[in-house]
């Protein structure tokens, strides 16, 4: 795992003062853009898909798309994709959460989760978990239970992970990179 870790973290480049001064912006694209550690992180990401049992994996808008998709296929699983409020055509199911300075909202095509789902959240970072618990809590509202969430890197520094474990009732909560 030592060898993954140092490949991930190698293509991951910092950017300085974005979206505003004083963040620093974890950009993934170049991790994308390399096939041999995109690979490793799909294999990382349906490894622990396997292991948890799920039977479908949700991305989260956006980059969990990015990420979710390939580790469904790898895992030959379904892929459901977890959307901001109002894009998705259809009957949905929403969930509110409130952010540091607001709310907002996320929904699922009511009809993709049957209570025989167990149901893997990928998405690219855990940062203060509002979107991950809000994910975890329409996954049950649809009557499936929650296999887990993996993610490629958490911030520890936001305590998202303290957020989101009471919600997810002992289902793990894995990170491939904490920084």
């Amino acid at each position: 795992m030592t060898d993954i870790k140092e490949l991930l973290l190698s293509r991951i480049r910092d950017v300085a003062d974005h979206p505003e001064p004083g963040v620093m912006f974890k950009d993934i694209t170049p991790l994308l853009a390399d096939p041999a550690a995109f690979t490793a992180l799909t294999d990382a990401l349906a490894e622990i898909a396997e292991r948890t049992g799920a039977t479908k994996v949700i991305g989260l808008e956006a980059r969990g798309f990015i990420l979710g998709a390939p580790v469904a296929v790898r895992a030959g699983l379904g892929f459901i994709p977890v959307r901001k409020a109002g894009k998705l055509p259809g009957a949905t199911l929403a969930q509110a959460y409130d952010l540091e300075y607001g709310s907002a909202e996320i929904e699922v095509h009511a009809e993709d989760l049957t209570a025989e789902d167990r149901v893997l959240v990928v998405d690219d970072v855990l940062a203060t978990g509002g979107t991950a618990e809000a994910s975890v809590q329409l996954i049950r509202r649809a009557g499936a239970d929650v296999a887990g969430v993996a993610v490629l890197m958490e911030l520890g520094f936001l305590s998202g992970r303290a957020r989101l474990e009471p919600a997810l009732n002992g289902a793990p909560l894995e990170a491939l990179l904490t920084v």
